[in-house]
């Protein structure tokens, strides 16, 4: 499933500040950091911050900070602020859903949608943020090892199998 430029970056944005709810992050360091226009960006995170999911502070050391339930909200949650992935659009189809090909692959896509809406539904902010963290420790430990086999030392070891 490929998410609206305004959602994926909306869920960027909630996992950065949910890292550190204590934080106040900039809109421009989160664009900086993901390659957006900071305009653009302001825009999402004024309706996270309509959703309640965020909290907007002005002047100096302002920003944005999470301020939702990382173990309650869901991908989901933040996905339907933007978005209302699986639904079609009222009264809208397309024409090939007449035949029968047509029926059976609109079928097949709705599941689909109903598994990706699933799924969505059940991955909260919590488990994303210790997915991070796994990922993150994974990489570093991967980097390590990599060093380490690059020194003499290692190469010398003998090799246990």
């Amino acid at each position: 499933m490929k998410l609206q430029k305004n959602t994926s970056l909306a869920l960027y944005s909630v996992l950065e500040f949910a890292a550190d709810p204590t934080r106040h992050v900039s809109a421009a360091e989160i664009a900086a950091k993901y390659g957006v226009s900071a305009h653009h960006l302001a825009k999402v995170l004024a309706g996270l911050a309509r959703a309640g999911i965020v909290e907007s502070v002005r002047g100096v050391g302002g920003g944005y900070r999470f301020v939702g339930n990382a173990r309650r909200l869901t991908l989901l949650d933040v996905i339907q602020t933007f978005a209302d992935p699986g639904l079609p659009e009222a009264g809208r189809r397309e024409a090939s859903e007449a035949t029968p090909v047509g029926q059976a692959l609109a079928a097949v896509l709705a599941e689909i949608d109903q598994t990706a809406r699933a799924t969505f539904a059940s991955i909260t902010i919590a488990t994303m943020l210790g997915l991070i963290e796994r990922q993150q420790r994974a990489a570093t430990e991967a980097r390590a090892a990599a060093a380490d086999a690059g020194t003499p030392a290692a190469r010398s070891r003998p090799r246990h199998e």
